[in-house]
């Protein structure tokens, strides 16, 4: 990131991470804690014969933001990350992951292949393909709802080199289903459902490219 706060938010989220219901090996888990369905007040319902349907939710808060501290080793490594790149922001690094997330997540539930290639590392991206073929070659359709982002957190931080690689610890409250090819209920729930996955973005930071590409992504 080599511009100020609102290049490194506006590149970040313009270029920068669910198998079978929700890429559960690739993106995350249910962490057990369920609530009962909520209404999106305004919501429309869900029109069948979609690829899938993102319900538009009122503009949410920014979600709360945790940084290490500087004497912990991921701050140290923040601080080296830095001293490459002195535009690097811990903080508006997180702001640009929260967008991220939430276009990774609806272009995954869309099928747009074309946004998260240019959101997500090769390796990435071919597992991120993989489940939507999957899911298009059963007929299958998908529901996602994010209702809230609870929380992003820096959780680990790494420097080889020009190579900068940032783990963010993200808690979000979604709905998912995944919607048969007669119109029934294959998997998920009315339910919303807390999950934390933990991301993983990657950039070479020495370099004029400012973009942070999500690399790896695994349950908390």
């Amino acid at each position: 990131m080599t511009g100020g706060l609102p290049i490194d938010l506006i590149l970040f989220a313009m270029v920068a991470a669910f198998l079978v219901l929700r890429l559960r090996s690739v993106l995350g888990r249910r962490t057990g804690f369920e609530r009962p369905p909520e209404a999106a007040p305004g919501a429309p319902a869900a029109p069948a014969g979609r690829e899938a349907d993102i319900i538009p939710l009122p503009p949410a808060a920014a979600a709360p933001r945790g940084l290490p501290d500087p004497r912990s080793p991921v701050g140290q490594a923040l601080t080296r990350i830095r001293g490459v790149d002195p535009g690097f922001d811990p903080s508006a690094f997180l702001g640009g992951a929260e967008g991220a997330f939430r276009m990774i997540v609806a272009a995954f539930a869309d099928g747009d292949r074309d946004t998260l290639r240019n959101l997500l590392s090769d390796d990435a991206y071919a597992g991120f393909d993989g489940a939507i073929a999957q899911r298009e070659a059963a007929g299958e359709t998908q529901r996602t709802e994010l209702r809230s982002i609870q929380d992003m957190a820096i959780e680990g931080a790494e420097l080889r080199g020009s190579i900068a690689d940032v783990t963010v610890r993200i808690v979000s409250d979604q709905v998912n289903l995944t919607i048969a090819k007669d119109g029934s209920v294959s998997a998920g729930a009315e339910a919303v459902t807390e999950i934390t996955d933990l991301w993983t973005f990657q950039r070479e930071v020495a370099g004029s490219d400012p973009t942070w590409k999500l690399v790896g992504t695994r349950p908390a």
